[in-house]
């Protein structure tokens, strides 16, 4: 497998419609292979994102009809360029949809989909109250992809606060692990970067975090600040606040020296936890 690959983070702004939302990532990918970017990285919902209500409201297609999805084939195609969609909303019954992500190889093919697993349900004031549960299906496995740069996790968003989901998927080979997100900019001003590097830190992975960036219509504003880190921790490239693209030239190497270095992943071991019921009203 080759160990060195070029990459783009993709830092687009949301977009409430796919159309809309389909032009501004097309302008950004023809910019990002002119560069020479082999692996172009999307974020969440890069697809179409908007609110109402308060609650969010991606545009949603069926997947075999989705035009974002159709067109980052036809472009990773037509360019010879592996392209991972961080997410789109893709129609699930029930009236629901699926936060799902996918990774196209070179040829367009899809290879790999990944179903968010991890529910943004949360509450950050009185009124601001997220529950993506109650328009998103869960999924229930993780993805790991087999391509000619390495093995590759897929993971979404809230996702990066479950720690063992990182693990579970460097353990079983995974040297880059994607976080494409839409995080919201109170959460990411206090935890992004800190979550982010603390995943590529303890897992010895490169960690690959492309971020929506700007105002949600509707309600919200993303966070950017796409990043992409090396398996020691170390920021090599940051978006910033402003819509683009960052790059890096990442050496897969890097990941087997940290790990040699700092052999973690293989020194896990089972304990039990005792609550210890201490009677304070017999201490004198």
């Amino acid at each position: 497998m080759a160990k060195s690959l070029h990459i783009a983070c993709i830092q687009s702004q949301p977009n409430s419609s796919i159309d809309g939302a389909l032009l501004e990532a097309l302008n950004l990918a023809t910019s990002a292979v002119s560069k020479g970017a082999e692996f172009l990285f999307f974020p969440e919902y890069c697809g179409g994102l908007m609110s109402e209500n308060g609650k969010l409201r991606p545009p949603a297609m069926p997947e075999e009809k989705h035009p974002f999805l159709l067109s980052m084939q036809n472009f990773s195609k037509e360019n010879k360029v592996w392209i991972m969609i961080g997410s789109i909303a893709v129609t699930a019954q029930g009236g629901k949809i699926f936060n799902r992500g996918f990774v196209l190889d070179c040829s367009g093919k899809i290879i790999s989909r990944y179903d968010k697993i991890h529910m943004f349900d949360i509450q950050l004031s009185p009124d601001q109250v997220i529950r993506e549960s109650a328009f998103v299906s869960p999924g229930s496995e993780a993805s790991i992809m087999k391509t000619p740069f390495g093995l590759i996790g897929h993971s979404i968003c809230y996702d990066l606060r479950f720690p063992e989901l990182y693990r579970k998927m460097a353990q079983a080979g995974a040297e880059i692990v994607c976080v494409p997100a839409a995080f919201t900019k109170k959460t990411g001003e206090a935890h992004w970067h800190i979550l982010n590097r603390a995943r590529a830190i303890e897992n010895g992975v490169f960690i690959i975090a492309p971020c929506s960036v700007g105002k949600v219509s509707g309600g919200g504003e993303a966070y950017g600040h796409s990043l992409i880190i090396n398996p020691w921790g170390q920021i090599m490239a940051d978006g910033g606040s402003e819509p683009g693209i960052v790059y890096a030239k990442i050496n897969l190497n890097e990941v087997a020296e940290a790990r040699n270095k700092i052999p973690s992943l293989s020194h896990d071991r089972s304990f039990s936890i005792a609550l210890k019921n201490t009677d304070y009203r017999s201490v004198a």
